[in-house]
């Protein structure tokens, strides 16, 4: 649980006081009130008010605003303001500005311009937030530590590249080790001498569009952006800590993220936060994943929902409203799934720049009689009403989907075979499967425990690390279902091919083996023919993108293919192993076939969905202390129904009873936990 000082889900967002005087910073806490605002985050981006030069620091305005919010029950999530460096620095010190893809020295300007190898930016990050620390580590309005905000960018500077030297040496211990690892005997790259390395960009190995002409050099430099950016926000981490030693210490992630790898960062974060900005024509199903993600990072504990608009973006392509009730119903579906606050970028609109016409809780008109004013303060009352119920209840699920940023970098990098592959998408359509028939899933790492699933699934586990293929064998052996996709088991974590026949190290386990790949363009499809019947698989299905030749080595051939000139060849394999069996779907299967897969091996396990409901309608369910919280969204634009059966329930948020079939109303949400017969 975070800081029990605000025993409940809190309710805030972003804040910037400092864009306003104060008039209105009194009518913004007037207004929050009204809202049931709880919780303000500060100072994100006030680092150069905070610093106006090399020695001098001004708190004296954070002060006030700390105070004045707090004197109002208004707590603070304290930002250290270091996600802008002040201009005055990038004068005095150009080692801060980054270097782009294209090898142009950035000036000052934007935000996340920062080197993060820069000594002069890793001093003054570290160094402000220790002066924030020492002043408000006792201050009971702060209730958790926001480092910086929205890491992600790369640079490829003369010092980043010196650093990335520094780092393959403590990797790879020799230059010896290094050209093996890269396969540099390739176009004559051996390199003989540590300073012949270059950072891969558009100068050296690298095209726009993740296009690499050596991609262990490309992968390891992804690897380097990442830890060069997580040891900046380190050392913020332990500058805080060396003045505070209890409050909770977080950095806002990006969901799906591509330039960082969000499993090892979150072995650094005291409490996962992250921001969520779907676009309207985002399936929920792939928000329910990124939350369920987010989720995973530290292995189900809860998260903070640190952002959200109340209505709409500014930087989509298409900056739609949200629909009346959907604030409501997304800001639950977070909840559903982990998040333990909501929370929105921004609490009031900005008057100039990038963000002006980006939503926020109090609009340029600046009064309360607003449409997504009034939804705000409603969900505020029931945030209220739900007091600290739910606070730390957790999600059991019997289902883990493998996601992993180091494998989705390999296939991004990879010269082929397609570049209609999309990782994250492919993960989805197996989430998505799970999701449509209410079953709890998991998605975690591949450091995860996995004995705690009886499912995994690894869609396009194209690059199998050391120990990992070990790690499955062993799941799969002592009774658990595992299921990977087309052009996996193919590369090690060098991004080299595993020789012998694909699906390399996994090949064992799911006795098959890959002869060739095809690539067709996406609209072209082949059919997946179900030999025999086999649980709910029947009949045909479509698949495309990619199409695996694969053999049988003992494997049962499930299905074959329909057409082309491999018609009649293995396209699904089922493969018993120790107590447990192993499946292989060699092409990119449709979304019924899916559903058909998963309604198989989950009754082979005995794993059913939380309830029964219309399509659209979303459940999710958290239990804490042995009592079950039972979410019922729908994001339907009507009225739908889910059944009950004989179970005997309470809205929380109505206090409704309830059995049976039961109709939920469109955009509607309730949660629900069971009740004796005898008191309904």
């Amino acid at each position: 649980m975070l800081n029990e000082s605000l025993p409940k889900i809190w309710y805030g967002g972003d804040y910037n006081p400092e864009q306003w005087d104060e008039q209105t910073w009194d009518e913004d806490i007037r207004m929050f009130k009204l809202a049931g605002i709880d919780i303000a985050t500060l100072n994100v981006f006030s680092w150069a008010l905070n610093q106006p030069d090399e020695t001098t620091y001004n708190f004296e305005w954070l002060d006030d605003k700390i105070e004045r919010l707090y004197q109002h029950g208004i707590y603070t999530c304290l930002a250290t303001s270091t996600a802008a460096h002040p201009a005055w620095m990038a004068r005095k010190y150009p080692d801060v500005l980054r270097v782009d893809f294209e090898g142009r020295k950035r000036k000052f300007g934007a935000r996340h311009n920062s080197c993060p190898n820069s000594p002069t930016y890793r001093k003054y990050s570290s160094r402000i937030a220790s002066k924030l620390a020492e002043r408000y580590k006792d201050h009971p309005a702060v209730l958790v530590w926001h480092v910086s905000n929205e890491y992600g960018g790369y640079c490829y500077c003369e010092q980043c590249e010196a650093a990335f030297r520094e780092w393959l040496q403590q990797r790879y211990g020799t230059l010896e080790a290094v050209n093996k690892a890269w396969n540099t005997s390739f176009w004559g790259h051996t390199f003989y001498d540590w300073t012949e390395i270059v950072s891969p960009s558009a100068l050296s190995e690298e095209r726009p569009g993740n296009v690499s002409f050596f991609q262990g050099i490309s992968l390891d430099y992804r690897r380097f952006m990442s830890q060069s950016l997580l040891d900046c926000y380190k050392l913020e981490y332990d500058a805080i800590r060396e003045q505070d030693s209890k409050t909770p210490i977080t950095t806002n992630l990006m969901g799906t993220f591509l330039d960082l790898d969000y499993f090892e960062w979150a072995k650094h974060l005291d409490v996962v936060s992250w921001d969520n900005y779907p676009r309207i024509d985002t399936p929920v199903s792939r928000t329910a994943m990124t939350h369920d993600l987010m989720r995973g990072l530290k292995s189900g504990q809860p998260f903070m929902l640190m952002e959200q608009t109340p209505s709409q973006q500014n930087w989509q392509a298409y900056n739609s409203l949200k629909r009346p009730g959907v604030m409501r119903l997304w800001s639950y579906q977070s909840v559903a799934r982990g998040a333990d606050t909501v929370m929105f970028f921004q609490l009031r609109r900005s008057v100039g720049a990038t963000e002006k016409y980006h939503g926020a809780v109090i609009e340029h008109v600046g009064h309360e009689h607003t449409r997504v004013f009034r939804e705000t303060a409603a969900l505020g009352k029931e945030l209220e009403q739900l007091s600290d119920q739910l606070l730390d209840a957790r999600t059991n699920a019997r289902v883990g989907i493998v996601f992993d940023w180091e494998n989705r970098w390999a296939i991004n990098l990879s010269s082929g075979p397609t570049i209609a592959l999309d990782y994250v998408g492919e993960v989805h359509k197996y989430y998505d499967a799970f999701y449509q028939q209410n079953i709890q899933v998991d998605m975690i790492g591949v450091e995860e425990d996995l004995t705690k699933y009886d499912i995994v699934i690894a869609p396009v586990l194209y690059m199998v690390k050391e120990g990992y293929a070990r790690r499955l064998e062993e799941f799969v052996s002592n009774g658990g279902t595992f299921i990977t996709t087309f052009f996996s088991g193919v590369v090690n974590e060098n991004d080299l091919v595993t020789l012998g026949g694909y699906p390399g190290e996994l090949r064992q386990l799911l006795g098959i083996w890959a002869e060739e790949i095809d690539a067709l363009h996406p609209d072209e499809k082949n059919k997946i023919v179900i030999k025999d019947d086999v649980g709910s698989l029947s009949g045909e299905y479509s698949c495309n993108i990619l199409f695996d030749l694969i053999h049988s080595e003992g494997a049962e051939v499930i299905a074959e293919y329909g057409d082309d000139f491999y018609q009649g060849m293995p396209v699904i394999t089922k493969n018993k192993f120790g107590k447990g069996s192993a499946w292989y779907v060699a092409s990119s299967p449709d979304a019924d076939f899916l559903q058909d897969l998963v309604t198989t091996v989950c009754n082979e396990k005995g794993i059913t969905g939380l309830i029964q409901a219309d399509h659209g309608v979303e459940t999710a369910a958290r239990e804490k202390n042995g009592k079950s919280f039972l979410f019922i969204l729908n994001h339907n634009t009507n009225a739908s129904t889910f059944d009950l059966e004989d179970k005997y329930m309470r809205d929380l948020l109505s206090g409704q009873k309830l059995t049976g079939k039961v109709t939920i109303e469109a955009k509607d949400v309730m949660i629900l936990t069971e009740e004796k017969l005898g008191d309904l």
